[in-house]
Formats: structure tokens, C-alpha cells, sequence
């Protein structure tokens, strides 16, 4: 029991929060599961958990400022839920820190996909980076910015700059090649692993966040094309 990944999921549907949790459960997770944002605030700092999911339109405290609280005290991926596709659903849930969107109702196999993508994305990020091929070293430099791809640390003018699992990797895929021009589908695919072409506006919303933290210039828009990092 001690090896299962453990998951918080809040959600104020009944019928909803009982089956995804027989789901997960049966899927191997560890599950807790929390009626309203508040309990779940209450359940993540006394037991932190692995992932937490996170339905958007939760009473007490809905689910984009729980996000934002998680955030402010962990880097544990979260995923939100939304019973709607509209842009400020999705663009509010990541911008306060999401990893990821799943739109409801949702397939229970892509739920866990979904989550297992995420996990795998926080552990690459423990490990060694995209931009380490072992020729040049674990340090990498672009200007005033410096990426350690061993110790996963990144500098800008000497001062740390705190990145979550996923605006890491995005930022390692970035160095990997940097002039290079990333396409949005790309970094979805090598990022998010979206076999299949998902949502674009994951990807902006986190080269914004990106950028804000080592510097709104370093990473280039190249309009109708995608992205790319200053060399």
C-alpha cells in the first residue's frame, strides 16, 4: 500500500466523486476524496498527496483558488476538471498553476492517462534533463539564465528561480534546441505527451507563466509557427 500513488480529488458531484474514485481505485491509485475546496485544502497539507484533481466549480473554495493555494505551497502536479470547454475555465485553472485540463464528462481510461502523463512529466524532472546529451555538460547557459540539467536548477542573474515539474520540462525542451522554432503540437506531444493534438492553449498559458519567471524576451514568438528559445 505504501507504493500507491496517492491522488486528491475534490469533487462536489456525488454520483461523479464516487465513481472516478471506484475508477482510480481500481486503476491502482490511492485515493481521497473531498466534497468541497476547503476539506480538500484541509486533506492536501495534512497528508500531501502525489497529484491532486481538481474540479473546477467546488463550493467553500472553488477549485482555480484551492489550485492557487497548492501552488503556493508545492510543486505537486494538478490536473483540474471542468464541465465546461470555455477559455476561462481553462485558461484560469493554468494560469493559477494547473498542469493540466480534463473536460467532463470524461472517459475513465483517459482520466488515468491523463494523470499517468503527468506523473511520468514530474519525475523526468527529477531526473536528468532534455538538454543533457552528456557532450556539454549539465550546465547549460543562455545569457543571464542557467539551467542544471543533473540538479534540475535554474538561475537567472545568479538568483534561483522556482519552476514547477511541467514549466521545467517545457523549459528543457526549449534549451534542447535553442534558435530552434518548437511548434505548439510539439511541445504537446514531447511536454504533455497529447498523441493525438490537444488543446494549444495549455502551451501558451506556460510559456506566459515561463516567461514571467526568466524573462518575458528569452522565449520568441514566431507567429503562426510556435516558439523558440533566444540562443
Amino acid at each position: 500500500m505504501a507504493d500507491q500513488t496517492h491522488v486528491l480529488f475534490v469533487e462536489d458531484d456525488d454520483v461523479i466523486r464516487e465513481a472516478t474514485q471506484l475508477t482510480l481505485e481500481r486503476d491502482g491509485f490511492a485515493v481521497t476524496a473531498m466534497p468541497d475546496g476547503l476539506s480538500g485544502l484541509e486533506a492536501f497539507r495534512a497528508d500531501q498527496p502525489d497529484i491532486a484533481l481538481l474540479d473546477v466549480m467546488v463550493p467553500g473554495l472553488d477549485g482555480v483558488s484551492l489550485c492557487r493555494r497548492i501552488r503556493d505551497e508545492s510543486t505537486v502536479p494538478v490536473i483540474m476538471l471542468s464541465a465546461r470547454a470555455d477559455a476561462i475555465d481553462v485558461v484560469l485553472g493554468l494560469e493559477a498553476g494547473a498542469d493540466d485540463y480534463v473536460t467532463k464528462p470524461f472517459d475513465g481510461a483517459v482520466l488515468v492517462a491523463r494523470i499517468r502523463a503527468v506523473l511520468r512529466r514530474f519525475e523526468r524532472a527529477g531526473g536528468a534533463g532534455a538538454g543533457d546529451d552528456g557532450d556539454g555538460g549539465p550546465l547549460l547557459a543562455f545569457g543571464e539564465l542557467e539551467i542544471d540539467t543533473e540538479g534540475m536548477e535554474v538561475r537567472k542573474a545568479g538568483q534561483q528561480v522556482a519552476l514547477t515539474p511541467t514549466e521545467m520540462r517545457l523549459l528543457l525542451e526549449f534549451s534542447a534546441a535553442p534558435g530552434t522554432v518548437l511548434s505548439r503540437d510539439k511541445l504537446l506531444e514531447r511536454v504533455w505527451e497529447y498523441g493525438w493534438g490537444g488543446d494549444t492553449r495549455v502551451v501558451d498559458v506556460h510559456v506566459q507563466r515561463l516567461r514571467a519567471k526568466i524573462g518575458q524576451d528569452r522565449i520568441e514568438t514566431v507567429r503562426g509557427f510556435g516558439y523558440k528559445l533566444k540562443a
